[in-house]
């Protein structure tokens, strides 16, 4: 097995909705905001190759949507997910599976693009099984009015309509050891219903990709819940419960959206769970 960081691009969100209650002057000490009020955030999946499968763990925003859409979230450096495939030697054809951890459009919105007369829309991964879960599926499909505006049609649909649709088996509690995909994962519900958190062995190490139970290492305080969030009051809990299972057993925590902290890990202290030591990738694992 091999690991590869794919970075699909960088863009801003307002870093009050980023941190809900919490109030600036504490969470702007580790996310400082511009004069907008808006923090760096970073779109980074993650490329497993096993054997004659290549993984892609989510997909970031993709290119498909308006300039107005775009100008919504201020994206800035010059990471694509095109050339961070290129960079490790592959093309997007050569994906295999694309596993999404929700379907939040900045999770997703990279696996579906415009077809080639830009009359409608198409899996960005030809060659690729999608992989969801069924309750988090109906959950976007049928979305709440919170969440409307983060589940677009355009990205989640023609992914069913293509036919290479597939849901990974519903858990019998929050952890799958086993599965399709040959990693764990652990389902959370407190963000959105069910997302899922996958857990790698490699090198002996334990790498935990995050997605959105730990936007960034500055969200590692268990009350430091975003505004994005369904169900705070169920986010702490299982924050709590993963925090401190990542301090006891060494896990390595990929961080999908933090710009400046690739792969962190954790320990206890009197405040309760704090970070440890950061990691690029290259440092940790070439």
């Amino acid at each position: 097995m091999k690991l590869y960081p794919i970075e699909a691009g960088n863009f801003k969100l307002d870093g009050g909705a980023m941190f809900g209650v919490v109030p600036k002057s504490l969470w702007s000490r580790t996310n400082p905001a511009d004069s907008n009020n808006m923090i760096d955030i970073a779109a980074r999946c993650l490329l497993i190759e096993n054997g004659d499968r290549l993984t892609l763990i989510d997909t970031g925003m993709g290119n498909k949507q308006s300039e107005k859409f775009f100008g919504y979230y201020y994206p800035w450096g010059e990471h694509n997910l095109d050339d961070s495939l290129k960079k490790h030697g592959f093309h997007r054809d050569d994906i295999t599976d694309v596993f999404m951890t929700h379907l939040h459009f900045d999770h997703c919105g990279g696996s579906v693009q415009w077809n080639k007369d830009r009359t409608g829309y198409e899996p960005a991964f030809k060659n690729a099984t999608f992989w969801s879960n069924e309750r988090h599926w109906k959950w976007a499909t049928e979305p709440n009015r919170r969440e409307r505006a983060s589940f677009l049609k355009e990205n989640i649909l023609p992914m069913q309509e293509s036919g290479q649709l597939q849901f990974v088996k519903d858990p019998l509690g929050d952890f799958s050891e086993k599965n399709e995909l040959d990693f764990g994962i652990f389902f959370a519900d407190g963000h959105t219903e069910k997302q899922m958190i996958p857990h790698i062995q490699y090198k002996d190490k334990t790498l935990v990709f995050m997605a959105d139970l730990l936007p960034t290492a500055g969200h590692l305080p268990v009350p430091f819940v975003m505004g994005y969030d369904t169900r705070p009051l169920l986010t702490l809990p299982e924050k709590e419960k993963f925090l401190n299972a990542a301090a006891d057993h060494g896990y390595y925590l990929f961080l999908e959206h933090d710009a400046y902290n690739p792969i962190i890990t954790v320990k206890h202290t009197e405040k309760g769970v704090r970070l440890d030591r950061t990691f690029t990738f290259d440092e940790l694992f070439n």
